[in-house]
């Protein structure tokens, strides 16, 4: 049987559209799309059970992104040829997808819900995770899993002052605005990306030329939902709840929670004296009580406790630990810490401490990217560890998770563009989390700035972040300067800004209420912009500028560009020059062919190794020019002339033939000069005759008078 097609077009404004289809493929899911711009295509598909599983409590969302191979016309790497785990780009876009799906879900909706997007079809003018958002909501507002959307997700670039919506990879490398926002058609609900500097209006603006185009999407996921026939949401089992023992919790455990709030205690001391508070009003029901409803009681408790907390910062601009809103926690850094690493650096803000440190090496150790979609190096990566530890807990270590690599994308991306073009290093930063309360990615890109100054990488400026976060009940809001880690879940938005003191360069928000105003966001982004500044002041005061120079144990290195022709013989036959002389000089060598060019990378932590082999390049690639005088040093007697060598190039030897030892008639060679003898000579290029190089001693010598011929009569 031929299917049923339906289809809607989107229309970005500039020629270029964007497909939704569905009725083709997969149609055993509960909802299937196929997301089509230019050649690019995506099918995305949810399922969802039709049942909790008993003591579930909370949504198992799960939110897949896949990039496969074939997609391109090419082969996965490595040794089995099969799609495996998930590259990290593959989990940024899945992250970016579940931030703003999640919270749309009905609060009591329980049921392990599935959304897989795969990319199908690759164009290379289209970058695949901007359309990832909408296939994942056009796929769920087809089903009839219950869902307050849909929601879109697009790209903004700013390039030569123009704002582009869903830009090519090219048009992407020359913005100076890299934003991803998601939203629905009221709310812009997750903003993420990198920026050259920006102010915080002009972010703004780009947020809202992102939310203009998503209102489109919106609106076109909800016409084909009407072609192909809205589904009744399906019924399920909602969470039981109890009106009467809600409003008793709230009543003995409000202005408990709140007076404990307003203590302004440090984490450990109020945690437990609000799980005492939470014993004590549980220990008020009988067991029999306490069996069937204990659940609720702990949900009803929670709900108390976020309002007590909540009403605290809005009336009398108090918050946990006994700060203001625009207050930050006490700051302590030291760099240098670690005597044996290239850079290190501490950053602790309140009770959250990161230690970053810093590696430098050649290209040979640079993060490799090899996707479907694009293949590529990055030259500076930054890795960010997250152990139990850090927050005082015992858990299992079951490898990196989403959220380590999503927080160490974040750093880096703010990191990133204050690194030199002309650095010649490959740079890996470590960030280390030792405690956290608040935010350690913040935390992360103040110990990584510092700790690449350290190292002595010459940045453009440093790096400072900071998150905030937002508490509003309609007509109050308050704005919080570094929150700490309770503050993130009981606020209405939190969100991450970093920057120099010129402007933006990251930033991630999520955003949980609707309606949020542009004027209130501004408020949000300039009372950060405060924040940071303070910050960065005590980043300057603990290192003022980047180290002149590396480390004496850390690795120098020296570039140098050779013609492609000296290569070869660099390496030498079977690599044999280029090892001898690592082992010789206790160097790393590393060469690269760039444009016909051979670009030579010579890392060593011994400056005469290093010398050592610039000597062995020019050597080398010794090139004389004719006209010019060289030094040589006499290395061989023939009966025919002398082999001397280049003092500036040792082992370039050349002939100097005996009728050019002098203006006289020279019978043997020795009557000139002898083994070892350092003379100079002019160097004349190629022999027309002998088709050898050719140099004279005579030619910088006085030429005798010719004899008188009358005189001689």
């Amino acid at each position: 049987m031929i299917p049923k097609v339906h289809t809607q077009i989107i229309e970005l404004g500039d020629g270029r559209t964007i497909s939704i289809e569905t009725g083709k493929l997969a149609k055993q899911a509960d909802g299937s799309v196929v997301v089509r711009m230019g050649d690019a295509m995506l099918l995305a598909t949810v399922v969802s059970a039709r049942n909790a599983s008993p003591g579930i409590d909370f949504l198992p969302l799960t939110v897949d992104y896949r990039e496969k191979f074939a997609a391109a016309g090419r082969y996965p790497g490595g040794f089995f040829k099969r799609e495996a785990r998930p590259s990290t780009e593959e989990i940024l876009t899945m992250r970016l997808v579940d931030r703003v799906l999640r919270p749309l879900f009905p609060k009591d909706y329980h049921a392990e819900t599935q959304v897989m997007i795969q990319l199908m079809s690759h164009d290379e003018n289209v970058m695949p995770d901007a359309l990832a958002g909408l296939a994942a909501s056009a796929c769920i507002a087809l089903s009839d899993i219950p869902f307050d959307g849909p929601i879109s997700e697009v790209r903004v670039a700013r390039i030569d002052g123009e704002f582009i919506v869903n830009p090519s990879r090219a048009q992407l490398e020359q913005a100076d605005i890299d934003l991803m926002v998601g939203a629905s058609a009221d709310s812009v609900s997750m903003v993420e990306g990198e920026m050259d500097e920006v102010s915080e209006e002009e972010m703004t603006e780009a947020i809202k030329i992102a939310h203009e185009a998503i209102k489109i999407q919106c609106t076109a996921q909800d016409a084909l939902a009407e072609k192909v026939g809205r589904k009744e949401i399906r019924a399920y089992d909602a969470e039981a709840n109890d009106e009467e023992l809600e409003q008793k919790i709230y009543e003995l455990a409000y202005q408990k929670c709140y007076d404990i709030a307003k203590i302004g205690s440090s984490k450990q001391e109020r945690t437990e004296k609000f799980s005492a508070l939470k014993e004590e009003i549980t220990a008020l029901f009988s067991e029999e009580e306490i069996e069937e409803k204990g659940g609720l009681i702990s949900k009803y408790f929670g709900k108390a406790q976020k309002a007590a907390v909540r009403n605290l910062t809005l009336n009398e601009g108090l918050r946990l630990d006994g700060r203001k809103t625009t207050e930050i926690r006490p700051i302590w850094c030291e760099v240098n810490y670690l005597p044996s690493t290239h850079g290190s650096a501490i950053f602790t803000r309140g009770e959250t401490q990161a230690l970053a440190t810093v590696t430098l090496g050649t290209s040979r150790e640079a993060n490799q990217v090899d996707m479907p979609t694009y293949q590529g190096e990055e030259k500076f990566y930054l890795h960010y560890n997250f152990p139990p530890f850090s927050t005082g807990e015992a858990r299992p270590l079951r490898g990196t998770s989403r959220r380590e690599i999503g927080h160490g994308n974040l750093a880096q991306r703010a990191l990133s563009g204050m690194v030199p073009d002309d650095c010649p290093y490959t740079v890996r930063v470590v960030s280390e989390v030792l405690e956290s309360n608040g935010s350690s990615s913040m935390a992360t890109v103040c110990a990584g700035t510092m700790a690449l100054m350290d190292a002595g990488i010459q940045l453009k400026k440093p790096v400072s972040g900071i998150a905030m976060g937002l508490i509003s009940d309609g007509e109050k809001y308050a704005v919080l300067s570094d929150i700490l880690g309770d503050e993130d879940h009981l606020g209405d938005m939190d969100f991450k800004v970093t920057g120099t003191a010129d402007g933006i360069t990251a930033c991630q928000m999520d955003i949980k209420i609707k309606g949020l105003s542009y004027e209130i966001l501004v408020n949000a982004l300039k009372q950060a912009r405060e924040g940071r500044l303070h910050i960065l002041g005590k980043l300057t005061e603990t290192i003022a500028k980047p180290a002149e120079d590396v480390k004496p144990h850390a690795p120098k290195m020296v570039t140098r560009t050779i013609p492609g022709d000296y290569i070869g013989a660099l390496i030498g036959p079977g690599g044999k020059v280029i090892q001898e002389l690592q082992k010789e000089t206790n160097t790393t060598i590393v060469i690269e062919e760039v444009d016909e060019q051979g670009v030579v990378e010579i890392l060593g932590t011994d400056q005469d190794g290093i010398d050592a082999v610039l000597r062995k390049i020019d050597a080398i690639t010794f090139k004389p020019k004719v006209g010019s005088v060289y030094e040589v040093k006499v290395v061989k007697i023939l009966d025919f002339g002398a082999v001397v060598e280049y003092l500036d190039a040792p082992g370039n030897e050349v002939l100097l033939h005996i009728s050019e030892l002098a203006w006289e008639r020279t019978n043997n060679v020795t009557d000139i000069v002898k083994l070892g003898d350092v003379i100079d000579v002019k160097y004349f290029g190629i022999d027309a005759r002998t088709k050898k190089p050719k140099v004279s001693r005579k030619a910088l010598l006085p030429r005798p008078p010719r004899p008188d011929k009358k005189s001689e009569k």
